[in-house]
């Protein structure tokens, strides 16, 4: 009885517990077991970080040199992790810095939830100092935002924002919290995690009648082909995706997005799609009978021209979201639902094969790509070195453990071409929108995200100094980072552009950089440069053996092209290999 008295008096003494809003937004943040924060104090959101002063215990707040920084690193640690991201940030300039990494993790699926100081509440659109209308500046990026004017919202706010961020297709979400909320006590009573919201129904109902049909179409099929994408990875189905693959013995390729989810040596693993992808599996896209596509969205570069694409064949398509059936290209099968559970439905009802002559083509392309591209690339006999056999040189010391982490550009496409992943989570970088810049700050949030495992990024010389700042991040945290900077002395996407469809009018690619290993050193940052091909082994591999971060600028070749390549405006058939 006395045991059931002190509970029933803790729990009055928690109802009637008066708490400022900005203590009440960190004990939610704890409660939804948030270890990290990635952010940049500011006057509208200081109270929050007057609060966040006594909870050093508790979180651990990453102070980046930029908020671009800040939600890059926050999409790097949920990438990384499986986790939501936590981004802090002022009002003003400080919340509109933020759009680029909203809009980078709307499109490729990135569970953030960003939080915003904002002016008072009375003096909203007066034109305040650095106030700006950062809801409807966010509303086209985000999955959801909300604007908290009275701190009773906010325990409620913030789990909703949870709730929307991570289920069922996820997505970056934005609370905006004026600075009276922020200051305001109010009777805090504890804090309940959201599990539903009316009228929001994050899993479709999972129908039957279509997974038999699928299974129907898919067990009739002679030339079937799996394209899976980063569904896979967000629904965490990579064993029940790995069972249908084996069982069904149909060749299986990724977009950038979805690589991992099973290892690029899987011997049904046919390699990647895309503008820059593997020349089997976008010729052979053309010829399949039945295509049965899994958490992906048939986005341009996947498909190249629409109106040539898989037109002989019959469309299964599985996705979480029903917005992105038909949205692109005609599904003849819809399977609506999480693939968590979608996938072992539809394995169950197919029939054990091995379809080893069209399997066999897929090596006969692999065969040609190897012997017209691959083999230069990774294996040159130039002199100056290629991006692939840096790449190359990587995988052997890392054996595809690693978490890479690219920037955007040639180096990008050259690095998820050719890295070994064996792991899921392994391949982190901006897919959909393209943010060059993304690489540093998102590797700081993937090594913060997954402490045990080693974050290699790799960059351009032009990306690198769009976020170079972030080398102070890495100062003050002594985060483990190994970076790689690729230097081609060139724009290297633009200019193949250039050369290959403007008649080589370079066109303000040619960009000068600093000295990045000097840079990197004001930050503390040991690190070295190479420019010979019998340096590049040693000096990877004392980089990846270096205790803490770690800067390897190699110098390669100025104007090599990423091959095979669809040209835009054509069908992924028309691929070439030069």
């Amino acid at each position: 009885m006395e045991v059931a008295q002190q509970e029933k008096a803790v729990a009055e003494t928690k109802k009637t517990q008066k708490v400022s809003g900005s203590v009440a937004l960190l004990e939610a943040l704890i409660a939804e077991g948030t270890e990290t924060i990635f952010g940049y104090p500011g006057g509208a959101i200081m109270p929050i970080y007057d609060a966040l002063y006594d909870y050093n215990d508790k979180l651990n707040h990453v102070l980046v040199r930029h908020e671009q920084g800040g939600i890059h690193a926050g999409q790097g640690y949920a990438r990384s992790s499986g986790k939501v991201g936590v981004v802090f940030a002022t009002s003003g300039p400080g919340a509109t810095n933020l759009v680029t990494g909203l809009a980078d993790a709307q499109i490729d699926s990135t569970p953030l939830v960003c939080i915003t100081g904002q002016v008072f509440a009375h003096l909203l659109g007066t034109d305040a100092f650095q106030e700006t209308d950062v809801i409807n500046i966010t509303t086209p990026v985000t999955k959801w935002n909300y604007q908290v004017t009275d701190a009773n919202e906010i325990p409620e706010v913030i789990a909703k924002a949870f709730y929307i961020a991570k289920s069922g297709r996820p997505g970056p979400v934005l609370i905006d919290i004026t600075k009276n909320a922020q200051i305001q006590q109010f009777d805090f009573a504890g804090y309940e995690p959201c599990n539903h919201i009316r009228s929001y129904r994050p899993k479709p109902i999972i129908r039957k009648e279509y997974i038999e049909q699928a299974a129907n179409l898919i067990n009739a099929a002679k030339k079937p082909f799996i394209i899976w994408g980063q569904g896979v990875i967000l629904g965490k189905a990579e064993q029940e995706f790995k069972a249908l693959v084996e069982k069904s013995g149909i060749p299986a390729a990724w977009t950038i997005m979805g690589a991992g989810a099973i290892s690029t040596e899987h011997p049904l693993n046919v390699g990647m799609l895309g503008m820059h992808g593997n020349y089997g599996p976008n010729v052979l896209t053309n010829e399949c009978d039945v295509l049965i596509a899994i958490g992906m969205r048939f986005d341009d570069r996947v498909t190249g021209r629409l109106d040539k694409y898989a037109k002989q064949a019959k469309v299964v398509h599985l996705d979480i979201d029903p917005a992105e059936i038909d949205k692109n290209v005609h599904t003849e099968v819809p399977v609506w639902g999480d693939c968590k559970e979608t996938i072992p439905l539809l394995t169950t009802l197919l029939e054990q094969k091995e379809h080893t002559s069209w399997l066999e083509r897929f090596r006969d392309y692999t065969r040609q790509e190897v012997e017209a591209v691959i083999n230069e690339e990774l294996n040159p006999s130039t002199e100056e070195m290629t991006m692939g056999e840096v790449i190359r040189e990587l995988n052997d010391l890392t054996d595809g453990d690693g978490v890479i982490v690219t920037d955007v550009g040639q180096h990008q496409m050259v690095a998820c071409r050719y890295a070994k992943f064996n792991k899921t989570r392994s391949n982190v970088t901006s897919g959909g929108l393209g943010t060059m810049g993304f690489a540093l700050p998102a590797a700081i949030g993937a090594k913060f995200g997954t402490p045990d495992r080693p974050v290699i990024a790799i960059i351009g010389d032009g990306g690198f100094q769009m976020t170079i700042q972030e080398l102070g991040t890495i100062m003050q945290t002594g985060v483990d980072v190994k970076i790689i900077i690729l230097n081609n002395r060139f724009l290297g996407m633009v200019r193949q552009w250039q050369e290959l469809f403007n008649e080589r009018r370079y066109s303000f690619v040619d960009i000068q950089s600093p000295d990045f290993v000097k840079v990197a050193g004001g930050y503390g940052i040991p690190g070295k440069t190479v420019g010979k091909r019998d340096d590049l082994k040693s000096s990877l591999k004392e980089m990846i053996e270096s205790k803490g971060s770690f800067l390897l600028e190699i110098m390669v070749t100025k104007e090599n092209n990423v091959f095979p390549m669809v040209p835009q405006g054509c069908s992924v058939s028309e691929i070439r290999l030069k």
